[in-house]
C-alpha cells in the first residue's frame, strides 16, 4: 500500500507538473491536438495523445468542447511532444540533404518513422525543400529544375536538430519567414502536418474561399478540397490555390507554396501562425523572397507557368443566361444589344442548348438556329462560347450516343475500386466520367469537339461542374468502406466526407487513385480543352474553367462561380479577382448583376461599372442591360464603352502578365508598399500601375468614400488634379458614374470605343498623359495581330513606348504603322505659347491645367 500511494503522489505531482508547463503557453501559441471534426474532447481523449488540457472558458466538472470548431483549442501540442530527430545532414550540390527519424509513434496510424528533407538553393529569390526519397504521390505539374546552388541568396536556413526544424530568415532585414519549431511535425501515411509562425497577419492568397481580401487570424481554418457550391463564407469552393502572400514590416513580401493537391486544412491563428494540414503526397514547398509583392507573384509564376496571352475577344463584352431556352430568343438578345448601341463581343449558351442536357449535342427543335446564330455573330466580328460538363450521358441506347460509346471502346472514363466504369450522375441523369489524366482521354476529347464544331463553329469553351461534380455522394454503387473513404482525418470538407457531391476517393485514374487527383480534374480538362481548341481552331484557345489549381492560368482563365444578385456579392467579386490575379490566372470575373436571383436595377448598374474593370467581363444574370430603364440601360452603356476604350490599357496588361507574371488587376498595396493603410483595401483596385478604380458598392447613394495613397491624382474624365496625403476622399458618384482616376507619372493610349473589339483596335489612338510635378510621364503598348499563337515568342509584335520630359516621344521597337491621333496632358500649371508636333506648329486647347492636341502620326 505505501509503494501504492507513493507511485500514485509522485504521478499526480508529475501530472500537475505537467499541467503547470502546459498553462505557460499562451493562449495564441496553442497549436490544435484534437482537429477532428464532431468528436466532443475531453481531458482523458486529450491526455490519451500526450497533449494538454485546459478548458478556455471555466472549467466545471464536465468541461468539454466539440473539436473542429474554431477558437482557441483545449487539447493543444505541450513542448516535449515527440517529433523528429536530424540525424545525418549532407551536402549536395544545390544545398543539403538531411535523414529524420522519430522513435515514438503519434496517434495517427502508418506513421513514416524516416523521412527525407532536401533543401534546395535554387535561385537568390527561391528556396525550395522537399522529400525526395518518397514513391508516394507528387503533383504532376512541371516545374523548373535548378542544376546549381544560388550564389548570394537573399534568405538564410537554420537548422535546429531535437527536435528537428528549419527557420529561414531574410538576410537583409533578419525578419523571420518560416518558423517549424513552434509546433511538431507529423508525417504519416495520411496525415502529414507543420506548422509555422509568421512576421505579420498580412496574408493573401490561400484560394479559392469567399472572405475579404486580407485573411482573418482569429483561429480561421481554410480548407482545400474542390467542390460543387454556391460561394459562401468558411467552406471550400471550387478550386485550390496552397498559396500565401505575407507582408512584413518596413513593406517586404514573401511567398509560401505548397505543392499538394490532397484534401488539407490551413489554420491561421492570431500569434501569428498558420498551420498546413493534409491527408497525402509529400511536403514539397517553396519559399518566394520577393522583396516586393510583384515580385513574390513573379517568382511564383516562375514556378507554376505564366499565365496565357488572351485571344482580344476575350477582353471584350460577354453575355450569357441560363434559360434563354431557344435560339432564336439567344439570337433576339444579341440584336437588341446591336440596336442600342451596347458593346458585344461573345455571346454565350448555358446547357440549355443541348439535347437532354448531352454534352456535344444541340437540341434540334428549340435551338434549331443556332448554327445560323453563330454564322450571324462571325458575320458581326462577335464570337460564340459554348458550354461543357465533364459528365457524359451513360444511359442512351447503345450506337445512338457516340461520345460515350466510343469513350467505352477507348477506355476514357473514371473506374471505380474493382475496375468497372464509375457511373454518377448530374444533369443529363447517370454519367461518367472522363479521366483527363489520360492523354488517350485528351484525343477522344478533342474528336469530339471537332465533331461538334463541324455543326456548330464556336469559338471558345466554358468549362464547368468540374470538380468533378456529382449529385450523388461516390457512385450509384456506392464507395468501399476503407481509410481512403473515411481517412483517420478529414479535413472540414462541405458534407464531412471526400466523396460528397463528388466521385469515390478510391475511384482509378490512369495516374493515380481520385484521392490524390480529384483537386487537379479542373487543371486537366482545361489542359485538353485548351489543347482542343488550337487543334479546331488554330488561334489562341479561349476557355473559362469552374475548378482550378495552380499552373491554369497557362490554359484557362475563371469565374468566381454561382455568385447571388446581392450588393455582398458584389463586394466580395473585388477580393476574388484580386487573388487570382495573386494566384497566376489574371483573366478572372464574377457573374456581372449576379447569376442566381433578379437584381433591382441599381444593383445591375452598379455591378455592370464595377464589371466593366472586371479582366473577364461577363453578365450571366437573367436579366441584360436592355431589358432596364432606358436611364440605366445608358449608364450601363457608358460603363461598356469606357471598357471598350481602354482595351489598348488592358491588353497590354495582359502581355506583361503572361510576358513578365504581372497582376492585371492589382492591390494597391502591390504599389504602396510603406503604406500600411493599403494592406486591407478591397473595396478599390488598380489596372496596373496606374488607373484606380473605385466603385460604389451600397445601394441608395451618389457618393463613395476612397482612399488615396499619397501623392497626385487626376480624374480621369476632368483631368481635375487632387493631391492626397494618404487619407480617405467623398468622391461625386451619380447613378450613371464610376470613379476612375490616373496616378501621376502615368501615360495611357485609349481609343475610340465601338461595338466590337474588333472595330474598337482599329481606331487610332488618343494618349493620355498624367503628369508629375516635374512635368514627365511614361507608359506603353503591347500590339499584335490579336489572335496569333506566340507572337511574343515569334516576334510577330510591336512594342512601343511613351515617354513625357519636356517632349512627349514614342520609341517603337519593330518598325510597325500605329496611328497616333491626338495626346491629353493632365497637370500642365500654365497655358503654353504653343505646340509643336513634329517641329510643326499644331491647333491645342487648354483648360483646367490641361492640354489636348492632335498629332496625327504614322
Amino acid at each position: 500500500n505505501y509503494i501504492y500511494h507513493l507511485r500514485t503522489r509522485v504521478d499526480d505531482a508529475a501530472a500537475a507538473s505537467r499541467r503547470d508547463a502546459c498553462s505557460l503557453t499562451p493562449a495564441e501559441w496553442r497549436f490544435d491536438c484534437y482537429p477532428e471534426r464532431g468528436v466532443v474532447v475531453t481531458r482523458e481523449l486529450c491526455e490519451a495523445r500526450n497533449c494538454c488540457f485546459i478548458p478556455v472558458s471555466p472549467p466545471s466538472s464536465s468541461a468539454t468542447r466539440p473539436s473542429g470548431k474554431n477558437g482557441v483549442p483545449w487539447c493543444f501540442y505541450s513542448q516535449d511532444f515527440p517529433s523528429y530527430s536530424l540525424v545525418s545532414l549532407k551536402d549536395t550540390v544545390l544545398g543539403q540533404k538531411g535523414k529524420l527519424v522519430k522513435d515514438v509513434k503519434t496517434y495517427y496510424p502508418g506513421d513514416i518513422l524516416t523521412v527525407e528533407a532536401e533543401i534546395r538553393y535554387e535561385t537568390d529569390t527561391r528556396l525550395r525543400i522537399t522529400d525526395p526519397s518518397s514513391s508516394r504521390f507528387e503533383v504532376p505539374i512541371s516545374v523548373p529544375t535548378a542544376t546549381k546552388k544560388a550564389e548570394n541568396p537573399d534568405y538564410v536556413v537554420e537548422i535546429s536538430k531535437q527536435p528537428f526544424s528549419l527557420v529561414v530568415k531574410r538576410k537583409s532585414t533578419g525578419a523571420v519567414l518560416l518558423n517549424t519549431a513552434v509546433a511538431p511535425l507529423f508525417y504519416a501515411d495520411q496525415f502529414l502536418q507543420f506548422s509555422t509562425s509568421l512576421p505579420s497577419e498580412f496574408i493573401y492568397g490561400l484560394g479559392e474561399h469567399r472572405s475579404t481580401f486580407l485573411h482573418d487570424f482569429n483561429w480561421n481554418t481554410l480548407t482545400m478540397w474542390a467542390r460543387d457550391v454556391p460561394p459562401m463564407e468558411k467552406t471550400n469552393l471550387y478550386g485550390v490555390h496552397p498559396f500565401y502572400l505575407a507582408m512584413e514590416d518596413g513593406g517586404n513580401a514573401h511567398g509560401f507554396f505548397l505543392l499538394n493537391s490532397n484534401a488539407m486544412d490551413v489554420v491561421l491563428q492570431p500569434s501569428p501562425a498558420l498551420t498546413w494540414r493534409t491527408i497525402g503526397g509529400i511536403l514539397d514547398f517553396y519559399v518566394f523572397l520577393g522583396p516586393s509583392p510583384g515580385s513574390v507573384i513573379e517568382q511564383y509564376l516562375e514556378v507554376i507557368g505564366h499565365p496565357a496571352m488572351p485571344i482580344y475577344w476575350a477582353l471584350g463584352y460577354h453575355l450569357c443566361r441560363w434559360g434563354y431556352s431557344t435560339s432564336n430568343n439567344t439570337w433576339e438578345v444579341v440584336k437588341s444589344l446591336r440596336n442600342y448601341g451596347i458593346p458585344q463581343d461573345v455571346q454565350w449558351n448555358d446547357i440549355d442548348y443541348m439535347d437532354k442536357s448531352m454534352d456535344f449535342t444541340y437540341d434540334s427543335t428549340k435551338f434549331d438556329t443556332l448554327p445560323d446564330l453563330v454564322k450571324d455573330l462571325h458575320a458581326h466580328d462577335q464570337r460564340y462560347v459554348i458550354m461543357m460538363d465533364p459528365a457524359i450521358s451513360s444511359t442512351q441506347p447503345e450506337g445512338s450516343y457516340w461520345p460515350f460509346d466510343e469513350g467505352l471502346k477507348r477506355g476514357v472514363f473514371i473506374k471505380d475500386a474493382e475496375g468497372k466504369t464509375l457511373i454518377g450522375k448530374v444533369w443529363p441523369g447517370l454519367t461518367a466520367y472522363p479521366d483527363f489524366s489520360d492523354e488517350v482521354t485528351h484525343e477522344w476529347w478533342y474528336d469530339n469537339l471537332q465533331k461538334f464544331h463541324e455543326k456548330v463553329p464556336f469559338d471558345g469553351l466554358w468549362i464547368d461542374m468540374n470538380e468533378p461534380s456529382n449529385f450523388l455522394d461516390g457512385s450509384t454503387n456506392g464507395c468501399p468502406s476503407n481509410s481512403l473513404e473515411n481517412p483517420p482525418y478529414t479535413p472540414g470538407v462541405l458534407g464531412g466526407l471526400l466523396r460528397a457531391k463528388t466521385v469515390c476517393a478510391t475511384a482509378q485514374q490512369k495516374m493515380s487513385i481520385h484521392y490524390n487527383m480529384h483537386s487537379l480534374y479542373g487543371l486537366m480538362e482545361a489542359k485538353a480543352s485548351a489543347s482542343a481548341l488550337k487543334r479546331i481552331v488554330p488561334k489562341r484557345p479561349f476557355v473559362i474553367s469552374r475548378s482550378t489549381f495552380p499552373s491554369q492560368g497557362m490554359y484557362s482563365g475563371h469565374w468566381l462561380g454561382d455568385n447571388r444578385s446581392l450588393w455582398k456579392d458584389l463586394y466580395t467579386s473585388i477580393s476574388g479577382i484580386l487573388t487570382f490575379n495573386l494566384l497566376g490566372m489574371p483573366l478572372v470575373g464574377a457573374d456581372i448583376c449576379g447569376f442566381s436571383e433578379e437584381p433591382e436595377e441599381e444593383l445591375c448598374v452598379r455591378w455592370t461599372q464595377l464589371g466593366a474593370f472586371y479582366p473577364f467581363t461577363r453578365n450571366h444574370n437573367p436579366q441584360d442591360p436592355t431589358a432596364f430603364s432606358p436611364l440605366a440601360r445608358t449608364a450601363m452603356k457608358q460603363a461598356l464603352l469606357l471598357r471598350y476604350s481602354l482595351f489598348p490599357v488592358l491588353y497590354t496588361l495582359f502581355h506583361h502578365a503572361h510576358v513578365h507574371g504581372h497582376t492585371v488587376a492589382r492591390p494597391l498595396m502591390f504599389e504602396f508598399t510603406s503604406d500600411v493603410k493599403t494592406y486591407g483595401i478591397d473595396k478599390q483596385f488598380l489596372w496596373g500601375k496606374s488607373l484606380l478604380v473605385t466603385p460604389v458598392l451600397d445601394p441608395g447613394v451618389d457618393y463613395v468614400v476612397g482612399y488615396f495613397p499619397e501623392g497626385l491624382w487626376y480624374d480621369y474624365y476632368t483631368g481635375i488634379s487632387m493631391r492626397s496625403k494618404g487619407e480617405e476622399l467623398k468622391l461625386h458618384a451619380p447613378l450613371d458614374k464610376i470613379n476612375l482616376h490616373l496616378r501621376e507619372g502615368f501615360v495611357i493610349p485609349i481609343q475610340t470605343p465601338n461595338l466590337t473589339l474588333w472595330v474598337s483596335s482599329g481606331q487610332p489612338l488618343h494618349l493620355v498623359s498624367a503628369l508629375s510635378d516635374d512635368g514627365s510621364a511614361s507608359g506603353d503598348l503591347f500590339w499584335d495581330d490579336g489572335e496569333s499563337i506566340d507572337t511574343y515568342e515569334t516576334d510577330q509584335y510591336a512594342y512601343i513606348i511613351f515617354n513625357v520630359t519636356q517632349v512627349l516621344t514614342l520609341s517603337f521597337s519593330l518598325a510597325t504603322y500605329i496611328t497616333v491621333e491626338s495626346a491629353s496632358f493632365y497637370g500642365v500649371k500654365e497655358k503654353p505659347n504653343k505646340v509643336l508636333v513634329n517641329s510643326q506648329d499644331a491647333p491645342f486647347t487648354y483648360r483646367e491645367n490641361q492640354v489636348r492636341f492632335g498629332v496625327m502620326r504614322q
